[in-house]
């Protein structure tokens, strides 16, 4: 199976300088200078959509803009990229949200993907006007999943939850394909859910010891289920031609952040109720040093960014290789980004993938491209 690579667009600004933002962390704590416009992320899509990447993340939150919204302004300027949009199970019905999911595959073409986000932090759930704690809000993603699966079938559905009720719901018009569901989530409550609804399970990028753990037990819940999950995993990168450029690259990063940025930010994602976002924290532990993880596994977004906090550092051939390493344990797809988000999709995309692509791991979506020498005209032999 050729592995599937994804792009990120930063619905809340991008820098050259690591952008905060989610799980507590304001955005732009770390810079901002590239404000999220329909042009600017126009451009991302574009340049993902050309060097082979399938989809682009769009996060969720009061911290960054709408995600339905800006994704839907991008179809009309791209071709084949999917869209991965992040949404939060209860601020809309479940047959209003598969009445729109069914909307937006039909106008684009099949090319929505859905990432599922309980929300991890109760305050700025009750924000929304969600004042369910976490379990329940995991409880009330499987009853919001079960009805929306329901109806992209064509049932007719009747159902009286703890969380949710509906009666005669059903769709006129059906989506076609019915968008694959991406969810993820560390907590116990969050396994389950997983195993019952997720086409992807996504985790994010822990060293390859600690990712094989949350493959099985995904994996293990949903054979209980009778299902079989995909894999995919969430990382920033950083690659470069040479390994010291790269590592050069992620010491300028950090040495943009004060200390006291660190401090506040870190004080914010400790408060946070995410065993994720816990599990991102106990990493690095706040600290700036020994951020080398595992080999080319870099901690350092992390100390400035809520959520994906672990970055590939390294060559090309290196960054390769440690994808090849996570793909070794089933992980399938791969959820990029990097600061700034149009130069580095460059990067990875013609220094990583033309390498995975002679290993046979990776094959551009549009087939096969053939690049013939360029000539100047009237120039001697």
């Amino acid at each position: 199976m050729s592995l599937t690579f994804h792009w990120f667009l930063p619905t809340n600004g991008d820098s050259r300088d690591i952008v905060g933002g989610g799980h507590g962390v304001h955005t732009g704590a770390a810079g901002g200078d590239r404000p999220p416009t329909t042009a600017y992320l126009g451009q991302i899509a574009r340049s993902a959509e050309q060097l082979g990447f399938v989809g682009a993340l769009t996060p969720t939150g009061a911290w960054c803009e709408d995600a339905w919204l800006s994704t839907a302004m991008l179809v009309e300027v791209t071709e084949r990229l999917k869209f991965l949009v992040a949404f939060r199970p209860g601020q809309i019905s479940p047959t209003t949200s598969a009445q729109m999911a069914a909307t937006y595959q039909r106008q684009s073409n099949g090319r929505l993907l859905l990432n599922v986000v309980t929300g991890g932090e109760s305050h700025e759930q009750r924000a929304y006007g969600d004042f369910l704690d976490k379990d329940a809000r995991y409880a009330r993603a499987d009853e919001f999943l079960g009805i929306v699966r329901a109806l992209w079938r064509g049932e007719t559905v009747d159902h009286a939850g703890t969380h949710l009720r509906v009666e005669g719901a059903q769709l006129h018009r059906l989506p076609d394909p019915a968008p694959p569901i991406y969810f993820g989530g560390s907590s116990p409550a969050a396994g389950p859910v997983a195993a019952r609804h997720s086409d992807v399970y996504l985790t994010w990028g822990e060293p390859p010891a600690q990712g094989a753990e949350k493959i099985a037990w995904i994996r293990k819940l949903a054979a209980e289920e009778g299902r079989e999950v995909r894999f995919g995993i969430r990382l920033h990168v950083i690659t470069r031609d040479t390994a010291a450029q790269a590592w050069a690259e992620a010491e300028r990063l950090l040495s943009h952040v004060d200390p006291d940025t660190i401090a506040q930010v870190q004080a914010g994602l400790a408060r946070s109720e995410s065993e994720g976002q816990r599990r991102m924290l106990a990493l690095h532990g706040g600290s700036t040093a020994d951020l080398e993880i595992y080999p080319n596994l870099w901690a350092g977004v992390g100390l400035v960014r809520g959520g994906a906090g672990t970055a590939l550092v390294g060559s090309h051939t290196e960054v390769a290789d440690r994808i090849a390493e996570y793909h070794a344990l089933g992980i399938d797809e791969f959820v990029l980004s990097g600061y700034p988000h149009l130069e580095e999709a460059y990067w990875f995309g013609e220094g990583v993938l033309p390498l995975l692509a002679a290993r046979g791991l990776w094959q551009h979506p549009a087939g096969p491209r053939t690049t013939e020498p360029g000539t100047v005209p009237f120039a001697g032999r």
